[in-house]
Order: C-alpha cells, then sequence, then structure tokens
C-alpha cells in the first residue's frame, strides 16, 4: 500500500521592509564625488581640442569620429556636472528632515 507524508515547513517571520526616504544617499554623493573630476576631465579636453583647432598646441589625440569634436566633450563636461549637481542634491536633502528633526531635538 503507498501512502503519501505531507510535510509542512514552517519559515519564522523575518525584518520588516520598511519604505524608507533617501536609502541611497551615501551613493548618490560617492558617485557625485566622481563624477565632478570626470567633468573637468572632459572640459580640459574639450578646451584642448579648440587650442589644437587653433594651432596652439599639438594635435589632438583623436583625430577622427564622434570624439574627435571639441563640442561632443564640452557637452559630456556639461552633462557630467550636471548629474553631479542633481546626486548631490539628491543625497544631501534627503537627509534633511532626519537633520531637521535631530537639531529641534538638541534644543
Amino acid at each position: 500500500m503507498n501512502t503519501a507524508m505531507v510535510v509542512r515547513i514552517r519559515f519564522a517571520r523575518g525584518p520588516r521592509v520598511a519604505k524608507k526616504r533617501g536609502k541611497n544617499q551615501r551613493v548618490a554623493i560617492a558617485f557625485a564625488a566622481l563624477l565632478t573630476p570626470g567633468a573637468v576631465m572632459a572640459l580640459a579636453l574639450g578646451m584642448w581640442r579648440i587650442a589644437a583647432d587653433l594651432s596652439w598646441t599639438s594635435s589632438f589625440y583623436i583625430a577622427s569620429g564622434p570624439l574627435s569634436h571639441w563640442q561632443v566633450w564640452l557637452a559630456a563636461a556639461a552633462l557630467l556636472q550636471f548629474f553631479a549637481r542633481r546626486l548631490n542634491r539628491y543625497g544631501k536633502t534627503a537627509d534633511a528632515p532626519e537633520r531637521a528633526t535631530a537639531a529641534t531635538a538638541s534644543r
């Protein structure tokens, strides 16, 4: 005779996941800190390309393709700096309510 055994496994309840605003605050500030030097480097390459076009410096190291134009480098610098500012704003305003409640509690 074939009999089947039923096994029930019960898992304990884990911690509740809370929706917390600004949980990626530190990551945003870290990426913003890395984007700003990238924007400066892109600006320097754009300026080098302009100077090479005016024959003030040696030739630009990228001779052809989309990255050989100064407009691309200046646009990249502007975009990188824009995103760095946005990430900084997100990272610093995410903990603003926590700082405000801590400041009022310490008074």
